[in-house]
């Protein structure tokens, strides 16, 4: 039985799918006005190992994720201006440009981290049709009110608005958290559509019931969740930082719209902080994959530091940190190569009922439990009693989950240099001549200068310390 923990009900729940067999499963994209920070990547790689524990469990799963390419203002809430006009300034290029760029970019990163493409990417610019015609279920539904040019979402029409984030109607009030817009009836009302009454020379703008304008961030959500999942759906995720005002929003337009409850099982990612502050672009204080590169981690150092903390808990980064994860993980490729050169040609099966195998699903079905699954792993690889291949094939069976390649890693090939290998040639000659002091000397020396050997069935393996 797979158990989530529900930000809706803040407690594990039994997952029980809408259609059984299946999952369908929404995940919040990215706003590509600048590059993925490694926070921003963490929620991803969650959600990657979400969906993979699913198929895991064997259910076939659709996963829908939406790119932000419009109206996500520099705030959450309806505050500053889009993020999109605020990039294409930095840059000088256009908003079209930027968003192109930056969804490429994204896309990159992902691809480095193994994290699966999503059954359905959907861009909001796209999708503006959907959001008018899911304006107009609101407005005909009595949610909705003009103001000024600007479609707004009346909360206090929608009874249970902020129950995501276990807010009160009576505690609402204006404060530093939004910023206060005359227009509002309420200072949490959003706004649905902006038309030319605010930000006038917008670059992205489409004709509308209310005149020409953009929509806001929030109802692009709903409108392409309900589009490819259908009004009611089992699963969103996101991060944190989405609860208290665009999944609470979500949830507003989607189920003020249809009169159902949206979604069963909502899912979110806590922060990967930096020096106990949480990563943001806005703050300055940003890592990106590519400058992990440069200072000489592969991508997959990141996952692999990733899947060692619970997606609900703060991931506390340093360098230091990484470094650590870094060698955890060159050891666990160290160890594949090993048993496959030990192992046979000959693939072992595993048994459902393995005791690992159950062990590691116990571990993955617990809410994503990947650091106790990972301790499955390990364990698997120190017990003697098992062959070469039984460990790799239990090792490549988890991997569907971890997305690690275990199964693509191969020894790293190293160009020796020639005095290293003269100094191999004597040490093989004093073995012959079964002159151990001298072979033991010379191994010092390749050693000394860097290089390790392994006597191996196979014959003698050079590796760089």
């Amino acid at each position: 039985m797979i158990k989530l923990y529900n930000t809706l009900s803040r407690k594990k729940e039994n997952f029980s799918p809408l259609h059984k067999g299946s999952a369908g499963m929404y995940c919040c994209g990215p706003t590509v006005y600048y590059y993925a920070h490694i926070g921003n990547l963490r929620t991803y790689i969650f959600s990657d190992l979400l969906r993979r524990m699913l198929l895991y469990n064997k259910l076939k799963v659709k996963q829908v994720m939406n790119v932000t390419d419009v109206g996500h203002l520099t705030s959450d809430a309806d505050e500053g201006e889009d993020k999109m006009e605020k990039a294409a300034r930095r840059e000088q290029r256009s908003v079209w440009d930027i968003a192109k760029f930056y969804t490429d970019a994204f896309f990159k990163d992902t691809k480095k981290l193994n994290i699966m493409d999503p059954d359905i990417t959907c861009k909001a610019t796209e999708h503006i049709p959907e959001m008018i015609a899911l304006i107009q279920k609101l407005e005909k539904n009595g949610y909705t009110y003009v103001a000024e040019g600007n479609v707004y979402y009346d909360i206090t029409k929608f009874k249970d608005y902020g129950k995501l984030a276990k807010l009160q109607q009576d505690e609402l009030k204006a404060g530093a958290r939004i910023a206060v817009d005359e227009n509002k009836k309420n200072p949490h009302d959003f706004v649905l559509w902006f038309t030319k009454s605010k930000f006038q020379n917008h670059a992205m703008v489409w004709d509308s019931p209310w005149g020409k304008g953009y929509p806001g961030w929030h109802i692009e959500c709903s409108a392409m969740s309900m589009k490819y999942l259908g009004e009611q759906f089992d699963m969103h995720c996101g991060g944190i930082d989405h609860i208290p005002v665009h999944h609470t929003n979500e949830i507003a337009q989607s189920e003020g719209a249809t009169g159902k409850k949206s979604v069963n099982y909502w899912l979110h990612g806590e922060f990967l902080v930096l020096d106990k502050e949480k990563m943001a672009k806005s703050e300055g204080n940003i890592l990106t994959i590519s400058v992990l590169e440069e200072k000489g981690f592969d991508p997959l150092d990141f996952r692999y530091l990733c899947l060692n903390t619970h997606y609900r808990k703060q991931l506390q980064f340093n360098i230091e940190g990484l470094e650590g994860a870094r060698n955890a993980f060159a050891a666990l490729k160290r160890k594949i190569i090993e048993l496959k050169e030990d192992a046979s040609s000959k693939t072992k099966n595993i048994t459902e009922d393995d005791k690992y195998k159950q062990q590691f699903l116990e571990a993955i079905n617990d809410d994503v439990n990947i650091p106790q699954a990972l301790a499955v792993l390990w364990t698997v690889l120190k017990d003697d009693d098992l062959s070469s291949d039984e460990k790799l094939a239990l090792a490549f069976d988890f991997d569907n989950v971890f997305g690690l390649s275990l199964e693509n890693i191969e020894e790293e090939k190293i160009d020796v240099p020639e005095e290293i290998m003269e100094l191999v040639e004597k040490r093989q000659q004093a073995r012959k001549e079964k002159d151990f002091s001298l072979a033991d000397k010379l191994r010092a020396m390749i050693e000394k200068k860097g290089y390790s050997l392994d006597d191996t069935p196979q014959g003698i393996k050079i590796k760089k310390k």
